[in-house]
């Protein structure tokens, strides 16, 4: 399949294994794993930053696999899970990023092409989330108040 907003091919990515069984090495409970991921989310890490460090530290090769649930699920049910998902703050994050550079280089047509690009993505996620009952329906993304939608910090 074609990417987005090019002309490119490719299948670039990590493959998972494809067998689905828990792995016999493993020695964590699903408890100890739905602990350690409240654990480091309260000290800062996003879902996805989970994952991968639970895979290296820990040798967690798929929570979902071992917990039944994914890192996200985990959090909802802790009430730790962040209001805007985590694709789409990166998304305002970087439209954000490229407003404030445009206010400074008006000229560069290629990083206002880029800002066009985010935003089409933004609004395109927007209505899935919609949807899927993310948002509710009246939800609606404003570049003007895009810093209240997105924890800074990352």
């Amino acid at each position: 399949m074609a990417r987005m907003h090019s002309r490119a091919k490719g299948k670039a990515g990590s493959l998972r294994p494809a067998k689905k069984t828990v792995p016999t090495w493993i020695r964590y409970k699903t408890n100890e794993i739905e602990l350690l991921i409240a654990k480091l989310s309260k000290e800062g890490l996003r879902p996805s930053e989970i994952g991968t460090f639970l895979k290296d530290s820990y040798g967690i090769p798929d929570v979902k696999l071992l917990a039944g649930k994914t890192v996200i699920r985990i959090l909802k049910e802790k009430n730790l899970a962040a209001a805007v998902p985590e694709d789409l703050q990166a998304l305002i994050k970087r439209s954000i990023d490229l407003r404030k550079h445009l206010e400074t280089n008006k000229g560069d047509m290629t990083a206002k092409r880029g800002l066009q690009l985010a935003e089409s993505k933004i609004r395109r996620l927007v209505k899935h989330y919609k949807s899927t009952k993310v948002f509710p329906a009246d939800w609606n993304y404003d570049p003007s108040k895009a810093r209240t939608y997105v924890s800074y910090n990352f």
